[in-house]
């Protein structure tokens, strides 16, 4: 029996220190020692008492230490290290600038849901509705990770809910069918036109279409594929190779004829374009398919600036947009807009949202629904045509 520092009985296990804090340690089935100090004896007690509770029932108690810090660098390092580079720079940016400041010092298992909603709280006034939602995420599949490896006994995110609104989908943008067509004669001027153009027959994402290789180009069957992305890292100073974003993002796009006959072209006038010692390189990353080790060799590539001889950067193509939407005289938009314009442009079509979910590689249709499956100006007044030649007839 433990002691309090006037000699009274603190109970089995619980001691008080000579600096005023009480010990509650136990040994568990294991064999190794348990211990964490508490300011009040009710609460050494409460403690002690979950913690065996949770050790006889088979659950692997967490380590005294560990620190919301221990628990995300381990996580980050060694269970999602897998995923998509942009995805893991997400997830240690928003930890490190929104919930390190919040929680990053507490024990792992004393964080509660009023600590989380407190990080999200503090998002309200300076951060989007999306990197609120990019928080929520980073906490939740963390702490979910936590659980699953019995290292905390409830998830702290339980209950908690974010209220700042994601961008709608009518936010979105795209292009209608007439700022497509100014577009498009502006950027016929431009030495970017194919790869506009190609976005636009495919809806590839930016980082895919840099990183497009020639071995990825069936001309006999007319595809596709997407098995790779290429991005530039301004602040380290170096091109990167990459898996596709998920899983999903792996597919195999059918060639329109206007994409097919873009890639032909380039395919035949390839050894006349001016090259740079950039191209010499050849990037290693690791295929999610196969789990092992590709490489992407730079010479292969089938975009690369006609003036320097390099890989086109990816800020570089959003700051051309700039120009050419000016010279266009409509509203300003990224890269991705493109991706964005293709998909709404194949729901107006009539494409099936399932069919244009493979195309987009997107994991869930609801992606697709959610963002795609809008009604534009342009398919109201097509609709409203359509009933008026109907009753008309």
């Amino acid at each position: 029996m433990g002691k309090n520092l006037k000699g009274k009985e603190c109970g089995k296990g619980i001691c008080q220190r000579k600096d005023g804090f009480y010990s509650a340690r136990f040994v568990n089935k294991y064999g190794k020692r348990q211990e964490k100090l508490f300011p009040t004896l009710p609460e050494a007690r409460n403690w002690l008492e979950e913690a065996k509770y949770v050790d006889k029932h088979d659950n692997v108690f967490a380590p005294s230490d560990m620190t919301v810090d221990d628990w995300f660098n381990y996580w980050i390092d060694n269970i999602v290290g897998d995923l998509a580079p942009n995805t893991l720079r997400n997830y240690r940016e928003r930890y490190t600038i929104n919930v390190k400041p919040v929680v990053g010092r507490m024990l792992l298992s004393d964080v509660k849901p009023l600590h989380c909603k407190m990080v999200l709280n503090k998002m309200n006034d300076g951060y989007a509705g999306s990197t609120i939602r990019q928080c929520f995420i980073c906490m939740g599949t963390m702490f979910k990770s936590a659980l699953m490896n019995d290292l905390i006994i409830k998830h702290p995110m339980d209950g908690v809910r974010y209220t700042k609104p994601v961008r709608a989908p009518n936010d979105i943008k795209f292009l209608t069918i007439e700022e497509q067509k100014k577009f498009l004669e502006a950027a016929k001027r431009s030495h970017n036109y194919k790869q506009y153009a190609l976005l636009l027959e495919t809806g590839l994402r930016t980082g895919e279409l840099i990183g497009l290789t020639w071995d990825t180009i069936d001309f006999e069957k007319r595809t596709l594929t997407v098995n790779k992305t290429l991005e530039y890292r301004h602040k380290q100073g170096y091109w990167r190779a990459g898996p596709p974003k998920t899983q999903h993002s792996y597919r195999t796009i059918p060639l329109t004829n206007k994409a097919y006959d873009i890639l032909l072209e380039l395919y035949q006038n390839r050894k006349f374009r001016k090259e740079s010692e950039t191209l010499s390189q050849t990037l290693d990353y690791m295929d999610r398919h196969t789990g092992q080790k590709s490489t992407l060799v730079m010479r292969d590539l089938v975009f690369i600036n006609w003036r320097t001889g390099e890989p086109a950067k990816n800020s570089s193509y959003d700051t051309h947009l700039y120009k050419l939407c000016d010279e266009a005289k409509i509203k300003r938009f990224c890269m991705h807009a493109l991706r964005h314009t293709y998909a709404t442009r194949a729901i107006e079509s009539g494409m099936q949202p399932k069919v244009l979910q493979k195309l987009l590689g997107h994991g869930s249709i609801k992606t697709t629904m959610d963002r795609y499956v809008h009604v534009t100006e342009d398919s109201l007044l097509n609709a409203v045509r359509q009933f008026e030649s109907l009753s008309t007839a």
